[in-house]
């Protein structure tokens, strides 16, 4: 018998039984725990609503209004993170970099919403971190008084902080459309929200034009909002009919560009603004790689040169180089040209809706409409409590003496109101206020010079309600404040425009330096390109042991080549991304060069300029006996692939690819595996249209024999027996003559 542990001696051990498990259908599951998560993040977190902000920006700012950093001196960013964690239940790391987003200093936006002092990083830079909260000094900036107008008139709903002691704004009653003048990227769940920034003058143009004419066509709106505008400036392509799809869907995407200056004197290129999304630190790598790859030859040294003065990449020029051909070939293949796609998704009553620009515009007119209204009203409410007290006061003027007595001549202070509103024919709020006079004030004359507000206050609140009743007047009213907040606020654009017919795009063949090129390739699949000049006086070829020459050519650099692999795949690359070598080094190894699947072998190759001949073929020989010929029309790409798939049948094994010009014809040598074969020309073999065509049978073979070898240039091989000649197919091989060896198998 075991012994039983210590903890079992001291313990009496009961077995649990284990937990059931009971099933829970997906549906449920979704519902239950997924859908709730889905929601959160749409509404709660990632997607703006019809104020261009989020929870979390909201909530922020907001705790800085309270804070009164609308005006006065900058307080620690620390005190800010920490008083917005109240309503905001997250980590004061993650409020402080919600900040540093919307400062000045960060040049995220065009219009900051904060005051900032200190280092907050740069929006253009991913390794330029911003400082500690404790280090930086932040302040609500002037344009923040444009979101918080009417707040405190019930402008918009105020609802219960997290913990239910403090009250927030679900919406800030912003008085111009924040949502188009601030960038704003978010990803939810299922879906995501792009929207990029607008000039504020020509959105505030464009809602006042709107306003004016609710049935503006987009093609006059996009007179007045020209197109987007970005805090790092740089350049758009316009294209008009690619913007207008953006302005009438909110999809679409357009490129923006780096703008840059050269200066002769140093014989360098300054770029001074790149576009919105991306960075400094993805351009400096991509410029990195290329001038490593050999691909940036114009560029001898480059370096990062930000400073106080803003940005500015530098990159130095090789004597001779043309800065506006340099910077069309940076645009093509580096992030300093880049995509910017929009997907203008907004929150509209808790509900995500895509929209375009004017539908955008019409959304917030209405919600500024409800803000203005209820603004209003607040304000003729407290007008007409004031006018109620006014008229109260006024009855008590004729008589001041007997209101004194009343106050005098009544024993319990719980009466004075009762007896002042029998005495005077007044309600309990009217003898409340009068009983609430100083002593002093019971006064002719202060009581006249209060009550003359009346007619005045009488004249106001007609006045509003008259324009509470007429969206005609709300509407003038909304231009007024959108006019004063452009001509207060607006800035020239920041982003130039370039038409799409005034860019030359780059195109690199036109600017490949060509020369005549000996081509060789390796059974093993070396490559070489060796200018003629090179080849003078030394045209012995160098290969790895075991390696031989497959085959021979002389073309151009601008040239393109096709190397077809084993696997049934053919891959595309220019001969001017090949370096030149000389005959005594190995060269490239193609599967290496071009990215070839593993263990993947080149078996042949061809001049592209050779195969885009009209009528030109080519011949696959297969290890079955059958071959077939392919129009080299049926290679050629419209796109730059560089790997096409399917480029010859792969029901047996290829052993034989050659290219034919158009009407051309040769002689080809097939031998077996058993010792035989036939030589017959390239004009038996059949054509077909289709690459992976399995071809006919032109070697007659007995069973588990195979074609081993097939060549085109065996005169140095043997002296042809008239027996191997065949003029039909398919054929029988006949015995090959005694001595003969294949020259090389793969």
């Amino acid at each position: 018998m075991a012994k039983k542990s210590k903890a079992s001696e001291k313990f009496d051990l009961i077995p649990v039984k284990p937990a059931e498990i009971t099933p829970q259908p997906i549906t449920e599951t979704i519902e239950k725990n997924y859908m709730p998560y889905v929601m959160s993040v749409i509404i709660s977190r990632a997607i703006p609503e019809i104020d261009g902000f989020k929870p979390s920006h909201r909530k922020l700012l907001y705790t800085m209004y309270k804070q009164g950093l609308l005006s006065g001196p900058r307080t620690k960013s620390a005190n800010v993170a920490g008083a917005t964690m109240q309503y905001h239940p997250h980590g004061d790391a993650s409020i402080y970099e919600t900040m540093v987003r919307l400062t000045r200093d960060h040049e995220a936006l065009l219009h900051p919403f904060v005051d900032s002092k200190g280092s907050f990083g740069k929006h253009y830079s991913r390794d330029m971190a911003y400082a500690a909260a404790r280090y930086t000094e932040v302040r609500l900036d002037p344009i923040c008084n444009e979101l918080f107008r009417g707040i405190d008139k019930n402008a918009v709903d105020m609802v219960p902080n997290y913990d239910n002691t403090k009250t927030e704004p679900t919406l800030f009653p912003t008085t111009f459309p924040n949502i188009l003048v601030t960038p704003n990227v978010g990803i939810a769940v299922g879906m995501a929200s792009n929207i990029c920034s607008f000039n504020l003058a020509e959105v505030c143009d464009g809602t006042i034009a709107l306003l004016s004419n609710p049935d503006l066509s987009l093609n006059d709106m996009m007179d007045i909002i020209k197109a987007p505008d970005f805090s790092t400036g740089a350049s758009i392509i316009y294209n008009r009919t690619q913007l207008k799809e953006i302005y009438r869907t909110g999809r679409g995407s357009f490129s923006v560009r780096a703008r840059y200056a050269f200066d002769k004197k140093e014989n360098c290129i300054n770029i001074l603004q790149i576009p919105y999304s991306t960075s400094i630190e993805a351009i400096v790598k991509r410029i990195s790689d290329l001038v490593k790859e050999g691909k940036l030859k114009e560029i001898t040294d480059f370096r990062d040169e930000i400073d106080k003065n803003g940005f500015q990449l530098t990159l130095d020029l090789r004597r001779g180089t043309d800065p506006d051909v340099l910077m069309r070939k940076l645009y093509k293949l580096t992030p300093l040209e880049d995509e910017f796609a929009c997907n203008f998704n907004v929150l509209i009553g808790s509900a995500p809706r895509q929209m375009g620009v004017i539908e955008i515009l019409n959304e917030w007119i209405k919600f500024r409409l409800g803000c203005l209204t209820r603004e209003l009203t607040y304000d003729l409410d407290k007008k007409k409590d004031k006018l109620h007290l006014l008229l109260g006061l006024g009855k008590i003027l004729l008589d001041i003496d007997r209101a004194i007595s009343i106050v005098r001549n009544t024993e319990n202070d719980a009466d004075v109101i009762p007896n002042l509103m029998a005495g005077f024919s007044i309600d309990e709020i009217q003898a409340e206020y009068i009983a609430d006079i100083k002593l002093r004030n019971l006064n002719r004359e202060y009581i006249l010079n209060r009550i003359s507000e009346i007619e005045d206050l009488q004249k106001e609140i007609a006045e509003l309600e008259g324009l509470i009743g007429s969206e005609t007047k709300k509407k003038k009213l909304i231009a007024k404040q959108l006019k004063e907040i452009r001509d207060k606020y607006g800035k020239p654009r920041m982003t130039q425009l370039i038409y799409d017919e005034d860019v030359t795009e780059y195109d690199e063949d036109e600017h490949i330096e060509n020369y005549p090129v000996r081509l060789i390739l390796s059974h093993d699949g070396y490559f070489k390109k060796i200018t003629m000049a090179s080849l003078r006086g030394n045209d012995e070829q160098k290969f790895k042991d075991g390696d031989s020459q497959r085959a021979s050519w002389d073309a151009e650099n601008a040239h393109e080549m096709l190397f077809f692999s084993d696997r049934a795949q053919v891959y595309k690359a220019k001969l001017s991304d090949f370096e030149p070598t000389k005959a005594s080094l190995l060269g490239d190894f193609i599967p290496a060069k071009l990215g070839f699947d593993a263990g993947e072998k080149c078996i042949a190759a061809a001049n592209q300029a050779d195969a885009e001949n009209d009528g030109g073929t080519f011949v696959f020989l297969f290890a079955n006996g059958k071959g077939v010929r392919i129009p080299a029309s049926s290679y050629a790409t419209k796109t730059n692939r560089r790997r096409l798939t399917g480029a010859y049948s792969d029901a047996s094994p290829c052993i034989g690819i050659f290219y034919l010009a158009e009407n051309e014809e040769r002689d080809i040598l097939l031998v077996t595996d058993v010792g035989k074969g036939m030589i017959l020309s390239s004009a038996l073999i059949p054509l077909k249209t289709t690459r992976t065509s399995a071809g006919v049978q032109l070697v007659t073979l007995k069973k588990d024999s195979a074609v081993i070898y097939t060549g085109i240039d065996f005169a140095a091989l043997f002296s042809e027996p008239p027996k191997l000649r065949k003029l039909k197919i398919p054929a029988s091989p006949a015995a090959l003559p005694d001595g003969f060896s294949i020259p090389y198998t793969d």
